[in-house]
């Protein structure tokens, strides 16, 4: 069920100039609602005077020992390097949560892929170990332009095996994730992606070529979150459908991205 909850800020780790992670929780000790990978958040970003409309955010992970929610914030325009911003003790109002989520195989035994581009590593993460505390293990394949850019390595160590990639060769394999020799080394049945639209069109075209299921993760523009204002519409296979609401986690199967 949709909440307007106001959270109080734990922590704001600055992880580089353009990244920063924020640590939420209730202001009354009360449990944070139920979320799961792949759904969102939309935050008010109230002293920001040049952003009128909520910032969606993915959630990043949560932290059930110690009822925090964590948000990864890019610094891209006015509303999120305001949040990013924000110092402990700072309350902020989120709508949450909002979306579908990821589905999980039914055979533990599953061969399980998940590639995360820039700021869409960040529902990796929560996938990630919610895969394994389910019985997979889960392989994560993270790029980026440069070793600067690549987030959160050790957190994602301890779910799975971590692969990376970087445009200038600075960590990993030099190039793009779908170049990455992982892919021709193992046998995955399923993939999941979130990350910059290109890459997950290549992705999802390489799943499709090579048989494997495949689900990715839209970053399409989401100004409300609850299918009102249409800023997120994207052509399916079955018609125009709002992402806020039918989303953002589509299988590649219901997208017109197969070339």
């Amino acid at each position: 069920m949709k909440k307007m909850l106001d959270l109080i800020i734990v922590n704001n780790d600055q992880l580089n100039q353009n990244y920063s992670l924020l640590k939420l929780s209730t202001t009354d000790g009360a449990i944070l609602p139920e979320m799961y990978p792949g759904q969102f958040v939309e935050v008010h970003v109230a002293d920001s005077p040049t952003t009128f409309l909520r910032r969606p955010i993915s959630v990043n992970f949560i932290d059930k020992s110690k009822n925090e929610l964590w948000l990864l914030i890019q610094k891209i325009g006015d509303g999120t390097k305001r949040m990013a911003e924000y110092q402990k003790g700072d309350i902020v109002n989120l709508l949450l949560p909002l979306g579908n989520s990821f589905t999980s195989p039914e055979n533990t035994n599953s061969e399980l892929l998940l590639i995360g581009g820039g700021v869409g590593t960040a529902p990796m993460l929560y996938l990630g170990a919610q895969l394994k505390q389910q019985g997979f293990k889960p392989n994560f394949l993270l790029g980026a332009r440069s070793s600067e850019d690549l987030l959160q390595l050790d957190e994602f160590a301890k779910y799975g095996e971590v692969y990376t990639t970087t445009e200038d060769a600075s960590h990993g394999e030099k190039g793009y994730v779908t170049n990455h020799s992982v892919l021709e080394k193992k046998n995955f049945t399923h993939i999941y992606t979130c990350g910059p639209k290109p890459m997950m069109m290549a992705v999802a075209n390489y799943a499709h070529k090579k048989q494997i299921n495949c689900e990715v993760s839209l970053e399409n523009t989401m100004a409300c979150g609850f299918g009102v204002c249409l800023c997120c519409i994207e052509n399916t296979q079955r018609g125009n459908v709002c992402v806020c609401t039918e989303g953002p986690v589509f299988n590649i199967k219901e997208l017109k991205w197969i070339s």
